[in-house]
């Protein structure tokens, strides 16, 4: 079956600025290394230009008057509610065209949706994943949720959607969408709030009101390492989603949970984060992934390679090609092999039972409500 990959290259014009940690040629570097790879020009996959989003699909989940700010913000003028907007601060700076730059990103994802809704197996957005935008506010670097835009145009086409996100950050955009109903559950492990950006997504935080119970968080504590989300996967997210029985998977695949980034510090390794997402796979679900945080540009070009070869059920070699090494050296980014040494820092004991606590807290709070669920016909 045909799998789509948006083409991120669009955005290389774009530009948070030179202190901001968010680097776009992320992107440009990711794709290209798929080309060395030959992840791009197949048979099976469909590789599609960005488009922006229209207004009438953005209002999906933002408001018109945050639109219209962003727009007025994007061309130069001086908007007086900027700052109530979360505009023109250090995390979501008001650059040139940042209109465009947001609504090129939902398009895609919603593009994304749009592919499997006309029978695309997998489909990956590198660009998406901007999960702290809120309805009336930017938030996080994020200026347009598009994940939000895509599970809506699934959820509208009637399809029960699970989305999973495993950035570093709490993917608290995404949950507050559809915090209040049960046609989307949301499960997010993350770095505890407590200790991290946006100071949300704790364990008690299970849905309200015809959605309580569809709202998943798994906080961990700093040094959280593989062992603690391959448990959290067994125990917790890969049990939520048998019991809801969903029809399409939609994924946040930020880097920044890696070893090394910038901005978190749960040290998982690239051998741990290929086995997320190949358990995504196995869920042999239609399935839509955005891409997400990570500031470490060599930890997220690398991880973004390996999930679209998982995508499209290829094992790449750890060799990088030699080629690929200088253009990324160009850049500063500093590689040697794809996925890194397998012997990653252990994790402690203290983090483990936490992580145990929260799992036995969401089993008896959310489950017996999943175990319940009948989907619709």
């Amino acid at each position: 079956m045909k799998k789509t990959l948006v083409d991120p290259r669009d955005l290389l014009r774009f530009d948070f600025g030179e202190a901001h940690p968010f680097k776009v040629h992320r992107l440009g570097l990711f794709f290209d290394l798929c080309q060395y790879y030959r992840l791009v020009e197949r048979p099976d996959v469909d590789l599609v230009p960005l488009r922006e989003a229209t207004e009438e699909e953005a209002v999906a989940f933002h408001s018109k008057g945050y639109l219209e700010a962003l727009r007025l913000a994007s061309s130069g003028m001086w908007v007086p509610n900027q700052f109530a907007h979360g505009l023109g601060t250090t995390d979501n700076p008001i650059f040139p065209d940042v209109y465009e730059w947001g609504m090129l990103i939902a398009g895609g994802s919603i593009d994304g949706a749009d592919a499997l809704l006309r029978g695309s197996s997998r489909a990956f957005n590198p660009a998406g994943g901007l999960h702290h935008a809120m309805p009336s506010r930017a938030s996080g670097f994020c200026h347009i949720n598009d994940g939000v835009l895509a599970i809506e145009r699934l959820r509208r086409a009637g399809k029960r959607v699970v989305y999973v996100d495993i950035d570093a950050h709490h993917g608290d955009g995404v949950q507050y969408a559809f915090y209040r109903t049960r046609d989307v559950l949301t499960i997010s492990i993350h770095q505890t709030g407590y200790t991290i950006f946006p100071g949300t997504g704790f364990e008690e935080d299970i849905g309200v009101g015809d959605g309580r119970g569809y709202s998943i968080n798994i906080p961990l504590l700093p040094g959280a390492g593989d062992r603690a989300y391959d448990q959290a996967f067994e125990e917790l997210i890969l049990p939520a989603i048998e019991l809801y029985a969903p029809d399409v998977v939609v994924t946040q695949l930020g880097t920044d949970a890696l070893i090394g980034d910038l901005l978190a510090n749960l040290r998982m390794s690239l051998h741990g984060f290929e086995r997320a997402v190949e358990r995504f796979r196995a869920l042999g679900l239609p399935w839509l992934a955005l891409g997400g945080g990570g500031y470490d540009v060599g930890n997220v070009v690398r991880a973004w390679a390996v999930a679209w070869s998982v995508m499209l059920d290829e094992k790449l070699p750890d060799e990088i090609p030699a080629l690929f090494l200088a253009q990324a050296a160009a850049h500063g980014v500093s590689l040697s092999q794809l996925r890194g040494p397998r012997d990653v820092p252990p994790t402690s004991e203290r983090v483990l039972e936490a992580l145990g606590e929260t799992i036995r807290k969401v089993r008896e709070s959310a489950f017996p409500i999943l175990a319940d669920s009948q989907p619709r016909s």
